[in-house]
């Protein structure tokens, strides 16, 4: 009877209707933007465990800035960290972190804490969808036992799963969640019915339904190993044109020229897709006995680029002939990409460690990343860009609008009088400007 009644009254009408509420757990880079374009359609409640982020949210601020204070104000989500509060939902979307922690392990800590959350606050005939990246078979093997064990309820006949991975790229205001074509995938074909009634009030552009959820788990991570993999190539490239005096930027446009040359850049591979989802991958590979070569020779190349950045300075300084301990370097932009606040993996952390190890004096700023949480999740104290003068070399590591504004000529000002030493990391200026300026220039 349960299972009749979970089938025959969970639809995606019924909540167009009003009749059924939806809660978003995690209200993040995934999950607020989630929330605030299903608020149009439905009853949405958005509930995370950090309080103060809830009472911004309240309050009209988006800390992410993957929405707006007006697009924030217009939403219709009811905010919460009160866990009671979700308990009348009857569809629960889970968009929480999933990190690795620093042996290169995945964290299904938050994964695991929102499952006991909903699972305690689960009633019959309800759903839970997850969207944090997972290697296959976390959402039936991880996930699901914990909402029995919370619940008292039993999959499949009082409640079943779905499986929709996130594709959110912070900061992109172009490829946002109503035109990216999102996979959809369910433990039963009812419940994959329902999951296309709801997400396709939001997204436009079409869904794709995946015939299991293990194969919409092992699409989602092999998306940004994808990425991850071309990338080193290009770093390894970059490391083997520098050596031969050959500018990397020069030869990836001359190759580009070709029409199936893939438009890979090398730099820094942080954040929490890219440079963490290969990880999940190899666990799960290696758990099953194979050790996935080109992936970890991948992940190796990228999460020592770092230090090769940090070597590269030590050796202009040199060049210079300035003492490199207690040298004097401004780092600009924290952040794990251009334009967001978001710290999350930054891998401009291991240049800045690198350099200290030397001896070297750091100064870092970053105009969007909160101090506070510099402090708290790297270590790291932010100085303003007018207490930095008279440096020794400037590493313009991530290309935030701020820093193209300001332009290379004042960047270069930041250093002591002589010839400027700039590192242009994300090559977001020329060669020929800045020799043209007197400057000693180099770019990945």
């Amino acid at each position: 009877m349960k299972d009749h009644y979970m089938k025959k009254n969970l639809t995606a009408q019924s909540f167009y209707a009003g009749k059924n509420k939806i809660a978003i757990i995690g209200l993040g880079y995934v999950g607020l933007p989630l929330a605030a374009h299903l608020s149009r359609h439905f009853t949405v409640i958005g509930y995370d465990v950090s309080e103060t982020n809830v009472a911004e949210l309240k309050r009209g601020h988006d800390r992410t800035m993957e929405l707006s204070d007006g697009e924030l104000k217009k939403s219709k989500i009811h905010f919460t960290s009160k866990p009671a509060d979700i308990s009348g939902c009857k569809l629960f979307i889970v968009a929480v972190p999933t990190p690795v922690d620093h042996f290169h392990v995945p964290d299904l800590s938050a994964m695991e804490n929102a499952s006991a959350i909903i699972g305690r606050n689960l009633s019959a005939g309800s759903c839970v969808v997850y969207e944090s990246t997972v290697y296959p078979g976390v959402t039936e093997d991880v996930c699901v036992p914990i909402l029995e064990r919370e619940s008292k309820l039993k999959f499949g006949r009082d409640f079943t799963v779905g499986y929709s991975p996130e594709r959110i790229n912070p900061g992109d205001k172009v490829h946002t969640v109503d035109n990216t074509i999102k996979i959809i995938s369910a433990s039963d074909a009812e419940t994959l019915n329902l999951l296309e009634g709801i997400y396709s009030a939001v997204v436009k552009v079409g869904l794709h339904r995946a015939s299991s959820i293990k194969v919409a788990e092992a699409a989602k991570v092999i998306e940004n190993t994808q990425r991850d993999i071309n990338i080193a190539l290009m770093n390894e490239l970059a490391i083997i044109f520098n050596k031969m005096g050959i500018d990397t930027l020069e030869v990836l446009e001359a190759a580009g020229t070709k029409w199936n040359f893939l438009n890979f850049r090398p730099g820094l591979v942080g954040g929490h897709c890219i440079g963490v989802d290969p990880y999940y991958l190899t666990y799960k590979a290696e758990s099953i006995g194979y050790r996935p070569e080109v992936i970890l020779s991948g992940r190796r190349i990228n999460d020592n680029m770092g230090k090769y950045i940090a070597e590269r300075a030590v050796k202009m300084l040199i060049a210079a002939d300035i003492q490199i301990r207690k040298a004097r370097v401004a780092v600009l932009g924290l952040s794990f990409k251009e334009n967001v606040p978001d710290l999350r993996n930054t891998r401009v952390v291991d240049i800045i460690n690198e350099l200290k190890d030397y001896g070297v004096e750091v100064l870092a700023h970053d105009p969007l990343a909160i101090p506070e949480e510099a402090r708290q999740h790297c270590g790291i104290k932010t100085v303003s860009l007018k207490d930095i003068k008279n440096v020794d070399a400037v590493i313009l590591a991530v290309a935030h609008d701020e820093y193209k504004s300001i332009g290379l000529a004042k960047i270069a000002s930041l250093c002591c009088k002589g010839r400027p030493v700039v590192l242009d990391i994300k090559a977001v200026f020329e060669p020929q400007a800045a020799t043209g300026m007197g400057i000693n220039y180099w770019r990945l």
